[in-house]
């Protein structure tokens, strides 16, 4: 209690300016919910918290403050070094509904750092700018799939091991992969099959998202970026968009998962394709520094001591 008082009290309580009230008043009025009968103290302090929408880049609302848990907010003030970061979470938890433990997946995977910043080519390819916008804040050019076991590979066929591996990593932790992935995602199937021209195709991971309503390829790569992938997943998009898309449903959307990419050249090449696609990279448990991995317990000697 004492470190969110020490972390909100600065701003929160501080005495507001004359012009500043004069702001707040034009701003749409909050009633607090808890004070009765001290109106005027409320709409004093209210007008302060309204006033944090200058201090931010993220537009801050005092119900969404008032209306989370304390241990959120705890979890968040642990975990953010900025007031941006904080009004974020504070933001995407009352939004979205997440629980504590949702939360906590989020601020591990570092959202705020990494969403909207995957290179794509979603505003000269989706028609509605609307969808373009939604689409760009809704995937992220980093994520977090530590659940994937790679260290018991040959450190030489570690560099040649095939997609598939981890492919199948994700199908078992399918519920765990569309936590990180993000929200309104229905898993379809993987290796997805199409066939166009007399040929067979595969789409590595094949989701369905509400909130877009479109469908989503994800194709899987073990190694960098290559300019090659776009068109491969580009004829995936088409056929997807021929044979599966639904009369009211929107353009499918496709995305490169890598391990590694150059961003500024993805901006360069993704620019000439008519589909909607991103390139984004992920992160297993062998990306994780030596000083933590090895500090964490091997699996095996947490299963024996669970069950002593």
């Amino acid at each position: 209690m004492r470190l969110f008082y020490e972390a909100w009290e600065p701003i929160i309580n501080r005495s507001p300016l004359a012009t500043d009230l004069g702001e707040a008043a034009e701003t749409t009025e909050f009633r607090s919910p808890v004070a009765t009968d001290l109106e005027e103290n409320a709409a004093i302090k209210t007008n302060t918290l309204l006033l944090l929408q200058k201090q931010s880049v993220n537009q801050f609302n005092p119900i969404e403050f008032l209306s989370i848990g304390f241990t959120h907010h705890m979890e968040i003030l642990r975990k953010t070094d900025s007031l941006d970061e904080r009004v974020f979470y504070i933001h995407q938890t009352f939004q979205n509904g997440w629980n504590k433990d949702v939360l906590r997946e989020k601020l591990k995977t570092d959202l705020f750092h990494h969403q909207s910043q995957m290179p794509n080519n979603f505003t000269k390819t989706i028609s509605n700018p609307n969808n373009a916008q939604k689409a760009i804040a809704m995937f992220r050019d980093e994520y977090l799939v530590d659940y994937i076991n790679v260290e018991e590979l040959d450190e030489k066929e570690y560099d040649i091991v095939d997609e598939r591996v981890i492919e199948q990593a994700i199908v078992q932790n399918i519920k765990k992969f569309i936590l990180t992935f993000g929200n309104d995602f229905t898993f379809i199937g993987n290796q997805y099959r199409l066939v166009g021209a007399g040929r067979e195709f595969y789409v590595d991971l094949l989701f369905f998202n509400r909130e877009l309503n479109c469908l989503c390829a994800v194709e899987l790569k073990n190694g960098e970026f290559k300019a090659p992938y776009l068109g491969q997943l580009q004829t995936y998009l088409r056929l997807l968009d021929m044979q599966v898309k639904k009369p009211h449903e929107n353009p499918s959307i496709g995305i490169v998962l890598c391990r590694s990419v150059d961003k500024q050249y993805v901006e360069l090449v993704i620019q000439d394709y008519d589909k909607p696609m991103g390139v984004a990279t992920y992160k297993t448990n062998a990306d994780i520094p030596d000083h933590l991995r090895h500090a964490l317990p091997d699996i095996d000697e947490m299963k024996k001591l669970l069950q002593n």
